[in-house]
């Protein structure tokens, strides 16, 4: 209505997002979402030039089409159990993995490439969760995520293995830009790390970043698939996995691949996104189907079926832990991260799959808080 009836000379679009925005974010789903933003927006219009207005009118309409497409993508439409065929329709669970091997591969390596400048310029160069002690005050999110890695090394005991072997050999799977990588190099001086991403942009970032930290003669990354990893076997006293198990289409070739680079004696870690060890409803495999979509995943498995992998392999001391609740603060804060005019103009650049994975942020919390997703942590030797 304000654009119908500008007829004067100066015009000036503001778009300020209240409370209730922020309160959509964290809590709803696609329609509330939309209908919270549009309504918390105020608009208001002074006239610079009745020429302008057709501009203002596009640019506008350009915004709200790139998202709601992104919506669209993320956060499909309709609450039926499964997808229709013909006359039928399919059970959820059957059609939560829609793309081939071939196409999660390609799909995975291209959406890091878009997505991870942008995370890297907002949150820095780790890439994962962050680990919050419950009924705590909480750390800098920042630090939250280097506090990750370090609980995960003391819940895995590698303090003591490095005791032991000073000069200790690591593969991170899915290193992401090194973080990581960087950050078990300058705790253990006799280590070496080696780590592996799909992605050409974070093994670049990650080579460029330990270069200019003075770790690259003790770090290096490379692009491989950890399907199919290039190492001979028994080559590695650690195998460490933070957060890139989900991406695996097939969990036991996963942990079955992992199993023979690990060097007898040596340390298996996977930290990965789970599904609840119960059994799973038609509105979880809903859920997970969209999660998938927007970050190019495969089936979930819970971690009690990574445990039976590790133990049909002859895997030694499995454990696993349950860490959900020391990571709910995490969603939500990148979400916040995220509302300011500048990110949320240069999340749109990204393209539509950094923007598919930035909606889908509220799925994933949703997920937390129904109890459909949980942080799992298995380790053995």
């Amino acid at each position: 209505r304000s654009f119908a009836h500008c007829g004067v000379s100066r015009a000036r679009l503001r778009l300020s997002y209240t409370q209730k925005a922020r309160k959509a974010l964290l809590h709803s789903g696609s329609e509330a979402l939309l209908r919270s933003l549009c309504s918390s927006a105020q608009l208001r219009l002074r006239c610079v030039s009745v020429a302008m207005a057709p501009l203002v009118k596009l640019l506008l309409c350009g915004f709200v089409f790139a998202f709601a497409r992104a919506f669209h993508a993320a956060l499909p439409w309709g609450s039926g159990t499964g997808r229709r065929v013909g006359k039928s329709r399919l059970p959820a669970q059957i059609i939560q993995n829609e793309r081939t091997d071939k196409e999660l591969k390609e799909g995975i390596s291209k959406f890091y490439d878009e997505s991870s400048g942008l995370w890297l310029d907002i949150w820095g160069e780790h890439m994962h969760h962050g680990f919050y002690e419950v009924n705590q005050p909480r750390p800098a999110h920042q630090q939250a995520q280097v506090d990750m890695v370090e609980r995960v090394l003391d819940w895995a005991n590698v303090d003591e293995m490095a005791a032991k072997n000073p000069n200790l050999k690591v593969v991170d799977i899915g290193c992401g830009a090194g973080g990581s990588s960087r950050h078990i190099a300058r705790k253990y001086p006799g280590a070496s790390v080696t780590g592996i991403t799909l992605s050409p942009f974070q093994a670049n970032a990650a080579t460029k970043f330990s270069e200019e930290a003075g770790l690259g003669d003790r770090v290096n990354f490379q692009v491989a698939d950890a399907m199919q990893s290039p190492f001979p076997d028994n080559s590695f006293d650690v195998v460490w996995s933070l957060e890139s198990g989900e991406h695996m289409p097939d969990k036991d070739q996963f942990i079955k691949e992992l199993h023979r680079i690990v060097k007898p004696g040596g340390r298996i870690i996977v930290v990965t996104w789970c599904t609840k060890d119960e059994e799973l409803e038609p509105r979880d495999h809903r859920l997970l189907r969209r999660i998938n979509r927007a970050y190019y995943l495969p089936e979930w498995v819970s971690v009690k079926k990574y445990l039976s992998i590790f133990e049909s392999l002859g895997v030694q001391k499995v454990s696993s832990a349950d860490w959900t609740d020391n990571i709910s603060p995490f969603w939500p804060a990148v979400i916040r991260s995220a509302l300011w005019p500048s990110r949320m103009w240069a999340l749109l650049r990204t393209g539509p799959r950094t923007l598919r994975g930035a909606v889908a942020m509220v799925l994933m919390i949703r997920g937390y808080r129904r109890g459909t997703i949980k942080f799992g942590l298995i380790q053995g030797t």
